[in-house]
């Protein structure tokens, strides 16, 4: 009898307490009759699934009559259940899109079959830890030496002019080896990929398609495959066509060529511009292959000590290549949902209480006709989690709604989507949350209610059931509003404070009235030093001659963008230390760069039209070079080592911020673009920059056209002020700002509603008491008083433990703060202040209620 015992433990409490004697009566009776022991075993047989179905049944009763009853009394008060809905909603939405934005970036796996296998290799720094891309020459003996690999490939980005199909276009795609596409495990949608043929000096150029090219410049023609192309002025062939959503190796890649290497590739070892691709053997892992590699490139630095001292290899899983900044970036925008989640929980389970208190007679009624406390509990979870199911479904609109507003958050270097996609996976996340959601709102409350002596309480449908621990419950829940609104605010705060002080930060130049655009110069056409110098000139001429332009001049690349770049600087005299080697930033610029961009000529001169390549090679070096390898001297006249030449330093400028807003000056040099080598056409100049008082648009069509004289084929790109390019570097701020501010309004205006619903619940309350108040003396002001001291004690609670949780938020943050310190002294002042209007704002209408009390009309209406 214990184990029938225990499967009638399956149907519900009240059905136990009116059917439970009878059933295992029945059953002892069926079971002595059942008489030898194969008997028993079938009555088992037949009792096991007849009680499992009709347990469910019976469940499914309960749930159908309670979802019926929940449904009437929610349409019966349609201002609660919006109420109810909206808040659950936007607690759901905001954690749908910051987990689906989460996963979509660090979770997920890579859109590649053995994806876990794919690892990236770099060159490192074996003392400080940076790693970069490779040279050739490394790359290629690790390629030779290594055992750890199934297959090993490299790319690097490539940018061309597609010419001949309508106006000349600037592609940015990518130049790999024949390995690449093979080792990720990927199969094109048309054609064929690069075979090792076609790596090889001499051989035909050979070109495949993004998904994206296809469709928008060859109308998504299937005859394209074999077509001839060109690219940069050189005959390519369209071998095949990549399938959508394939991205390489960003996702602003939209085609992809044969490299090639030339001997002469090989021959400096300092030269690093393509980067490793490789997948692991079956059984071999990232730390194995780690240790190999390390073998490898140790042995290299012992054979050429000069060029390699220090140098080391990195391999590190394909899946990780997000930076620790943006990794905490969506961490912080998780765990502000969650946030916002929490205070929106709080608030519902609040609402649910003070409509439990508007129900008394309700409940007090079915508590007489004998529902038991598991039937009630029953009942206002059915009512929660119709509220929640409701709310979540709303929530994941929202979701799907907010993700192409995140999608800057998502890194341009993963392989993945910018705006991520929501499938079973997002939603089954969404629904456990719906159900969590509806739980955490509506248990407490619940089991609160159907309390022994709260049920007594009902039974007397008196105000008794108004007591004490559902005020403190309520009270509890206000304060965790409070408490996490103050985190939120003072986490915006902070981020804020740290915006603002990256955008304060002086790049060096002035970025106002400049327009930018870039202008490639493809090659063959324009290999030779003299065709450059040609197309220089002509444009400058006549950009310098437009009316309104003040300043105009080419320079490698702009400032604060600059990705690569940099050069050893050898100095006579002075030895190079492995863990600080003498190392600068690279410009070519032609003359009068300085004085568009506004950037202070401190020492000596500019560059100018008379240095030419058959004259002494020359730089203008920033103050931070002189700083740091000629602190105390007058670097003019001074001389060093820097690209195959000797320099000799004829002036010094101010310092740029080269590579963002938030990275120190570095060492920069700054060289004649007259005097560039034509072996290194990645520095030649390609982006103009021009200072004017004319408006954007009818310059940039000025620009477009001097250009079209001077090369009909030449493509335009990045047109673009200065101030834009300065201020994408603290877009991926900007955005996160926004949403976490969204947040913490929503959060604000929760507390909010949760400290005027407290107060005004309490104000009806206790009509009786502030009557007999007033009827003793008590002025209006004094209980006007009494009700906002209530609510200030309650916010001050959850001031004093939010800004504490606040701080530990802001230590978490502090990779983000830009040297902000996380216990910032305005913002939390900031935060305080607006706790405290917010307190003073929700309790002035529940004060303003009652001061304004009749004390006869109170007292009588008890």
């Amino acid at each position: 009898m214990r184990l029938y015992s225990a499967l009638l433990r399956l149907y519900p409490k009240s059905f136990r307490l009116e059917y439970g004697a009878e059933m295992r009566a029945v059953f002892a009776a069926r079971r002595r009759d059942a008489g030898s022991l194969l008997g028993v075993a079938a009555l088992w047989l037949e009792t096991i699934p007849d009680v499992l179905m009709s347990a469910a049944g019976t469940h499914w009763d309960i749930a159908r009559q309670d979802l019926r009853y929940a449904a009437r009394t929610l349409r019966r008060a349609p201002g609660f259940t919006l109420t109810a809905v909206l808040v659950s909603a936007l607690g759901i939405g905001a954690t749908t899109a910051a987990f689906t934005l989460m996963d979509h970036v660090l979770l997920r796996p890579l859109p590649f079959p053995d994806q876990d296998r794919l690892v990236k290799l770099w060159e490192n720094h074996t003392i400080n830890g940076n790693f970069w891309d490779i040279a050739p020459a490394n790359y290629r003996d690790w390629k030779q030496a290594s055992k750890s690999f199934e297959s090993m490939g490299a790319y690097r980005a490539q940018a061309v002019d597609l010419v001949g199909q309508g106006e000349p276009i600037r592609l940015e795609g990518a130049s790999v080896t024949w390995e690449v596409f093979p080792l990720l495990g990927v199969q094109p949608l048309m054609g064929r990929f690069f075979q090792q043929s076609d790596d090889t000096t001499g051989a035909l150029g050979t070109v495949v398609l993004s998904h994206a090219l296809w469709q928008g410049q060859f109308g998504g023609d299937a005859g394209v495959i074999g077509r001839k192309v060109s690219l940069d002025g050189a005959p390519y062939t369209v071998i095949g066509v990549m399938p959508r959503g394939f991205y390489l190796p960003a996702r602003d890649a939209l085609f992809w060529t044969a490299m090639r290497f030339e001997p002469e590739d090989f021959q400096d070892r300092e030269n690093t511009y393509v980067y490793g691709l490789a997948k692991l053997r079956p059984s071999v892992s990232v730390r194995q292959a780690q240790v190999e590699l390390s073998g490898i490139s140790g042995q290299l630095a012992r054979e050429y000590p000069k060029q390699l001292a220090n140098i080391g290899a990195k391999v590190l899983p394909m899946r990780d290549q997000v930076s620790d900044r943006s990794v905490m970036m969506l961490r912080t925008l998780l765990g502000a949902a969650f946030c916002v989640l929490l205070v929106a929980c709080t608030n519902l389970a609040n609402l649910l209480i003070a409509r439990s208190m508007g129900r008394r007679k309700e409940l007090a009624v079915r508590t007489a006709m004998g529902a038991g406390r598991e039937r009630l509990v029953r009942q206002m979870l059915t009512e929660s989690l119709l509220l929640s199911l409701a709310g979540g479904g709303l929530g994941v609109l929202f979701g799907i709604t907010a993700l192409p507003l995140l999608s800057r958050l998502v890194p341009n270097s993963l392989p993945i989507a910018e705006v991520p996609s929501v499938d079973l996976r997002v939603l089954g996340v969404a629904a456990l949350l719906t159900l969590l959601t509806g739980l955490a709102f509506g248990l407490a409350p619940a089991l609160r209610l159907s309390r022994r002596e709260d049920s007594n309480d009902l039974r007397e449908g008196s105000r008794s059931g108004v007591g004490g621990r559902k005020e403190r419950l309520r009270s509890t829940l206000v304060v965790v509003e409070v408490a996490g609104s103050i985190v939120l605010l003072v986490s915006s705060g902070l981020l804020m404070r740290a915006l603002w002080r990256v955008q304060a930060t002086d790049p060096g130049f002035r970025a106002e009235n400049v327009l930018t655009l870039r202008t490639a110069l493809p090659m063959p056409r324009y290999r030779s030093r003299a065709a450059r110098e040609e197309f220089y000139t002509r444009v400058l001429g006549a950009v310098r001659q437009t009316p309104g332009v003040t300043g105009a001049a080419y320079t490698s690349f702009l400032p604060i963008v600059l990705r690569g770049g940099v050069w050893p600087v050898e100095i006579a005299g002075r030895l190079q230390d492995g863990a600080n080697r003498l190392n600068a930033s690279l410009r070519f610029v032609t003359p009068g760069f300085f004085s568009a961009m506004q950037i202070p000529l401190r020492l000596g001169r500019d560059v100018s039209e008379q240095d030419r390549f058959d004259r002494p090679f020359v730089a203008v070096v920033s103050a931070s070079f002189v700083r740091r390898y000629f602190a105390g001297e007058n670097p003019i006249g001074r001389h060093f080592q820097f690209g195959n030449h000797d320099r000799e330093i004829v002036g010094v400028v101010g310092d740029v911020r080269v590579r963002g807003l938030e990275q120190e000056s570095e060492p920069q040099v700054y060289l004649s673009y007259y005097q560039h080598d034509q072996v290194s056409t990645w520095y030649a100049p390609k982006d103009l920059v021009v200072r004017s008082t004319l408006p954007t648009e009818a310059l940039a069509n000025t620009l477009r056209r001097i250009i079209r004289e001077v090369n009909p084929e030449q493509s335009v790109s990045d047109v673009q002020t200065l101030t834009e390019v300065v201020e994408t570097q603290t877009s991926s701020r900007a955005v996160q700002l926004r949403v976490l501010g969204a947040f913490a309004l929503v959060s604000f205006l929760l507390a909010a509603i949760g400290i005027h619903g407290l107060l005004a619940f309490n104000v009806s309350s206790r009509m009786q008491e502030i009557g007999v108040r007033m009827a003793l003396g008590a002025r209006s002001s004094d209980i006007g008083r009494m009700i906002l001291r209530q609510g200030a004690e309650l916010a001050a609670v959850g001031v004093v433990f939010g800004v504490s949780l606040a701080y530990g938020a802001g230590l978490l943050l502090r990779s983000l703060l830009s040297g902000v310190e996380p216990g910032d002294g305005p913002t939390m002042l900031a935060a305080v202040g607006l706790a405290a209007l917010m307190t003073i704002g929700s309790g002035a209408i529940p004060a303003w209620r009652a001061a304004r009390v009749d004390p006869t009309m109170a007292i009588r209406a008890e």
